[in-house]
């Protein structure tokens, strides 16, 4: 259970914070800033649920999303040790991938076939979801990148469950964008060369 009654605590004034494990790490190193970008998703999320009012479907969605999110951020920012006992820390697990597919399977069979490259556009909800796409693949891009410091190896490590989760949010928000811009019908699609 968490409890929170102070928020402030002055032990990040001289700019360091505390990991899952109580270790203390710069903000700037790797693992902060991955969980710190999953994060930002998670709020980008929040914006795009406000203009959901006539998608409850996606709505109900990005609802368990924002809490599987949390339990990523939980995920990154305590590292794994070598002989760590199943269920001893929170990880993200092979079933929370799984329904992130069927969701998109599940939306993706409404839409129109695509034809070109679409811009993030449309909607104001196809819009915010775009972003926070764009925010998935930048926590994903940060994740692959902490996977490759020496020491950093098993989690997130490449093909775990943490960063196909990401990768999969990423491709969810793509054809969620698409489907509340009444099923692709609203997509902007990209003209290439068209404002030259």
């Amino acid at each position: 259970m968490v409890k929170l009654n102070k928020i402030y605590t002055r032990t990040g004034d001289n700019g360091t914070t505390g990991l899952g494990t109580g270790a203390r790490v710069l903000k700037c190193d790797l693992r902060v800033k991955a969980y710190g970008a999953v994060d930002e998703a998670n709020a980008a999320l929040g914006l795009a649920r406000l203009h959901l009012a006539d998608s409850p479907e996606v709505a109900a969605i990005l609802a368990r999303v924002q809490n599987d999110l949390f339990d990523l951020g939980a995920d990154l920012c305590t590292p794994p040790v070598a002989d760590e006992a199943p269920g001893s820390a929170l990880r993200i697990v092979a079933g929370q991938v799984e329904r992130l597919e069927g969701d998109i399977d599940r939306l993706n069979a409404e839409l129109s076939p695509l034809t070109s490259f679409i811009l993030p556009a449309g909607s104001a909800a196809a819009a915010h979801l775009h972003l926070a796409r764009t925010i998935c693949r930048r926590a994903e891009r940060e994740m692959v990148e902490l996977n490759q410091v020496e020491g950093e190896d098993a989690q997130p490590a490449v093909g775990t469950p943490a960063l196909r989760y990401m990768n999969r949010l990423s491709d969810l928000l793509f054809v969620a964008g698409r489907y509340v811009n009444d099923r692709g019908r609203d997509d902007v699609l990209w003209v290439p060369g068209g404002s030259r």
